[in-house]
């Protein structure tokens, strides 16, 4: 039950104390990481914990300079990682396949198995979590500042420490609008309506959009937050990031 107390308080925390995370806290957490489901019990993920203050700083840029990356004590880089599984199979006369698509989907699952387990246990020790969406958008650089060999991409990273702040608990969807009862059953007008009332209702909806001059919370997403443009640009580059890092051989 604790557990699942934990998960349903769950908050983003964007503003973080100067306290160091005791290092045998970072371990448990770390090791609960390493527990998590994963392909083949192969763990073709790898995390990597910056701490410095340098790395810090070089790492900010990769997150559109968002203040907790260089306030948080601690800022995990999650990264698929076919490098290790793959250099193992070479030294014991195996010959690796794990320079494709498929296989960076596997380690991209089994890096957010492995982020998860890691938030949940630190939201449990008392510290907040933020996850950071930028890391895709800026792998070529993670890529360059963590030094990450061929085979290895980074997919998400988490800020930790222990909260400055309180924020509210963000909204969800209703249930009925994730779960699906034995096959996909599509939504009709009628069902997307109900399913977004009691967002589009909230108060902060409605201050988005008078800041923002829309009339709908849908075109805050798709013409200020993901326009478009910028889904191709970052597409395009996401996808030379992946030939570079050798995630892209479909031959024979």
């Amino acid at each position: 039950m604790e557990t699942i107390r934990t998960i349903m308080e769950h908050r983003s925390i964007r503003k973080y104390k100067s306290d160091p995370i005791p290092e045998g806290i970072m371990q448990e957490i770390l090791e609960a990481g390493t527990r998590a489901s994963n392909t083949g019990n192969m763990q073709v993920y790898s995390i990597i914990v910056t701490q410095s203050p340098e790395v810090k700083e070089q790492l900010a840029p990769c997150h559109f300079n968002q203040p907790m990356v260089k306030e948080a004590p601690a800022v995990l880089t999650f990264c698929a990682d076919l490098n290790r599984f793959s250099q193992w199979c070479q030294q014991r006369q195996a010959k690796p396949g794990y320079d494709n698509l498929l296989w960076f989907c596997n380690g991209t699952i089994d890096a957010m198995l492995a982020a998860q387990n890691v938030c949940i246990a630190a939201e449990a020790h008392g510290l907040g979590i933020c996850y950071l969406g930028t890391t895709l958008y800026t792998a070529s650089r993670v890529v360059e500042v963590l030094r990450l060999p061929k085979g290895v991409m980074p997919i998400t990273t988490v800020t930790v420490g222990y909260p400055a702040e309180q924020p509210l608990l963000t909204d969800r969807l209703p249930l009925r609008g994730i779960v699906h009862s034995e096959r996909y059953d599509n939504y009709s007008t009628t069902d997307i309506d109900q399913i977004y009332a009691a967002k589009e209702q909230l108060p902060l909806t409605q201050r988005l959009l008078a800041e923002n001059d829309k009339q709908t919370l849908a075109q805050i997403f798709t013409d200020k937050r993901y326009p478009h443009a910028d889904n191709l640009a970052f597409s395009r580059s996401l996808i030379e990031v992946l030939e570079q890092q050798g995630f892209m051989n479909h031959d024979e």
